[in-house]
């Protein structure tokens, strides 16, 4: 039996895999079974932030193994608290909780936010508001933070106390938040699982002054646009404001499984003793690895993400065959007349590994993709929407 049958048979059928195995890779290329040749232009869904088996990054988590694997958080590890005291400097925040994913960061957050309304307002004030077309985890708690119907459907009841508005209508939120007694506002900065849509500015800043007028949380869901992908280190910065928690993953441990709520002075004290956990959180090796992605992220690569996010926004938008660009920074949707399968189908057989958000082609390449390799992948994508 080959990969592909030994996987059908004994892994849970959660997945729509494409056809191809990777066994290896370096930076933005991988390889497939056959030596085939990609070019990476979904990072592990914004995951690998330097890409495959990156050196600086692979000598710092080889180096963490063969010190200590793994400590509970019954004891220090200095990874887990360097790291931690990295994100504060860089952000503002004043206090870090470590889990493994995003789903679980923003658990944490949203239990920080129901804790401190409780302490503060009542313990009536415990919904969350959240925006339609927002995806917050898988686990049922953050499905029903989720304001998508269809992943609501099977996993009946959810964790109660979720309200959803639609994005950019301050006017619509505000109701919203008048009918409710609220705890907390999550939302993402570009609605990535949604269709790679960037808020708008005007509307943040309304929902912002509007929750801190109210004495409203402010979590910010950085899963997917943070560390580097938007092109500043979290996207919330490109809008001005400081939330009370951001969230955090994916991207930050750049290949292993690390997830982070940061919490700003206002709730750094919320959690106390015994009020939340995780036994592979702060994990060493995770947060060595992480370490080596955040140091990476200074004013030079961020800037060239920039120039690399322009790029490809200027080239496409007048492509035949594309219809709208939309994100941010590396995280692009791109809305093509031809259905989005089939444009990643010509991409895959010609060497461009893409994914899908929605309708659209979702681009979400590693931070430091070469540029030849980035101007080589966006041709073929065009070829595609031209030929798909």
């Amino acid at each position: 039996m080959d990969t592909k049958q030994i996987d059908k048979e004994y892994v849970a059928n959660t997945y729509k895999r494409f056809p191809v195995e990777i066994v290896s890779g370096k930076g933005s290329l991988v390889y497939d079974e056959t030596g085939k040749d990609y070019i990476d232009m979904g990072s592990g869904i914004a995951v690998n932030s330097f890409g495959i088996a990156d050196d600086v990054w692979t000598a710092a988590v080889t180096e963490q193994l063969g010190k200590v694997q793994h400590m509970s958080n019954l004891y220090y590890t200095e990874p887990c608290a360097k790291l931690a005291k990295t994100l504060c400097e860089r952000t503002g925040m004043k206090k870090v909780f470590f889990a493994n994913s995003g789903a679980e960061a923003n658990e944490c957050a949203i239990k920080v936010a129901r804790k401190y309304a409780a302490e503060h307002k009542g313990a009536e004030y415990y919904t969350i508001m959240t925006l339609l077309n927002s995806f917050h985890g898988r686990t049922l708690t953050t499905l029903a933070a989720t304001g998508q119907d269809h992943f609501h459907e099977l996993f009946q009841p959810l964790t109660p106390g979720f309200v959803h508005t639609p994005a950019n209508d301050l006017d619509a939120l505000i109701k919203t938040a008048e009918q409710n007694k609220l705890a907390a506002i999550m939302i993402e900065m570009v609605q990535g699982e949604g269709g790679v849509n960037a808020l708008d500015s005007e509307f943040v800043k309304g929902l912002y002054e509007y929750a801190h007028a109210h004495d409203i949380i402010v979590i910010v869901d950085e899963v997917q646009t943070g560390n580097g992908r938007s092109g500043a280190l979290y996207a919330y910065m490109n809008y001005g404001i400081q939330p009370d928690v951001v969230t955090t993953a994916k991207g930050l441990g750049g290949g292993l499984p690390l997830g982070a709520a940061l919490m700003a002075e206002k709730v750094e004290a919320v959690l106390g003793y015994g009020d939340h956990g995780s036994t592979y959180g702060g994990n060493p090796v995770c947060c060595a690895g992480a370490q080596t992605v955040i140091d990476r992220l200074n004013d030079e690569l961020l800037a060239d993400v920039r120039r690399k996010s322009a790029y490809v926004f200027e080239t496409l938008s007048r492509a035949p065959g594309v219809e709208s660009v939309t994100g941010m920074g590396l995280m692009i949707g791109i809305k093509t007349t031809k259905p989005a399968g089939e444009v990643l189908a010509y991409c895959m057989e010609h060497g461009v590994l893409c994914l899908t958000a929605k309708d659209k082609v979702r681009l979400l390449p590693a931070l430091n993709i070469p540029m030849e390799l980035l101007e080589k992948a966006i041709a073929v994508l065009m070829a595609a929407c031209e030929r798909a």
